[in-house]
């Protein structure tokens, strides 16, 4: 199924019920004063996140989302009743905003989070609130306020641990499929990945983290070349991210250097804060380089490269090297899970270095 990760809708939230002028009629009682009920709540419209959702694909054709007006009041002081609620179920990591007026509505980060997106409108009052002993028979009553209305923008940024990063053809999909259950789609031609893959690394017995693996990226990427910039917004969450890089020797000529720089400035370009995201090397397709010339090969490319951060060498697709790096990476999610637990409130949560 296509991953769709963002959708535009409408929700429109109930009418309050109109509050009622009646009066008292009953035999003998000629006098009865005013007993006009109020108006009931119109409904409103809610968001819920629910983990069982993976997608906005649903928002592709159900655009508009309307709660129910809140029924009139009447008389002998019979209350309107209210509408019920509307509630929207959608993916957890669903980012909601106005369109109209560019503020962010909502950021559900969590299975269960609910957020109010339209609010219905109160009923209106009946004349029994307005007698008093001046005006024993008043004819006034109040009309439902009408319910917000608001356009939307809702996009999906997918809740992983870690974020793989890389070129076309860099053996992401392949390095995903060793470590965890996902079975994204593997070739030997660029742009395999279509749509984001997410998977459960297992750690431990009791310790395991999420990865994801978006398209792949390529020069430009940041002004909308190429598949992989419709889906960086879904690093944004990642703790980490892994540059892999293809670090056998290239048929075509293609400068592996040039490539891991050009990823790394596209990063720059869509998102600082993205790129100060730590992030680590990981240098791919090891089983194509001859056993001699591994050391120097890795040696040379990071020597070239500039990079002084951490370094894993690995062969994805027969799995060599990559439980040493899922063991550093739940190691260091660990860590920074407990620095977090430890933070005080107040205390302004300090950016990792790369």
């Amino acid at each position: 199924m296509k991953f769709v990760d963002e959708a535009k809708i409408s929700v429109l939230a109930g009418k309050g019920g109109d509050g009622s002028a009646s009066f008292r009629r009953e035999k003998f009682i000629p006098k009865g004063g005013p007993d006009g009920g109020d108006g009931g709540h119109g409904g409103s419209v809610y968001a819920v996140a629910d983990r069982n959702i993976n997608t906005l694909i649903e928002f592709r054709y159900t655009r508009i989302f309307k709660a129910k007006n809140g029924e009139a009041g009447r008389g002998s002081q019979c209350y309107g009743k209210s509408a019920e609620d509307v509630f929207i179920r959608v993916p957890v990591g669903t980012v909601i905003t106005d369109v109209d007026s560019g503020e962010p509505m909502a950021d559900l980060d969590r299975d269960g989070a609910r957020a109010l997106l339209a609010q219905g409108g109160k009923g209106g009052l009946g004349n029994v609130h307005f007698k008093s002993s001046v005006n024993r028979a008043p004819r006034q009553h109040t009309k439902g306020t009408p319910g917000e209305e608001r356009n939307l923008h809702m996009e999906l940024k997918v809740l992983a641990d870690v974020g793989l990063l890389g070129m076309p053809n860099a053996g992401k999909s392949t390095f995903i499929r060793a470590v965890s259950a996902a079975r994204p789609k593997v070739a030997d031609y660029p742009f395999t990945t279509l749509h984001p893959n997410l998977g459960v690394v297992r750690a431990g017995t009791d310790k395991s983290f999420v990865i994801a693996d978006i398209p792949g990226l390529i020069e430009g990427a940041a002004e909308g070349a190429g598949l992989g910039h419709q889906f960086l917004r879904h690093l944004a969450r990642t703790r980490i991210l892994l540059h892999l890089v293809d670090i056998s020797p290239s048929w075509d000529g293609a400068d592996p250097v040039k490539d891991a720089r050009a990823i790394v400035e596209e990063l720059r370009k869509y998102d600082e804060s993205l790129y100060n995201k730590p992030r680590w090397l990981v240098l791919n397709k090891l089983d194509l380089v001859p056993v001699e010339d591994r050391e120097k090969l890795v040696q040379d490319f990071v020597s070239e490269y500039g990079w002084t951060g951490p370094v894993f060498v690995i062969s994805a697709i027969n799995g060599e090297g990559c439980q040493p790096l899922v063991h550093a990476i739940q190691a260091h999610l660990d860590q920074a899970r407990h620095a977090e637990e430890n933070q005080s409130p107040d205390e302004p949560e300090s950016e990792s270095a790369q």
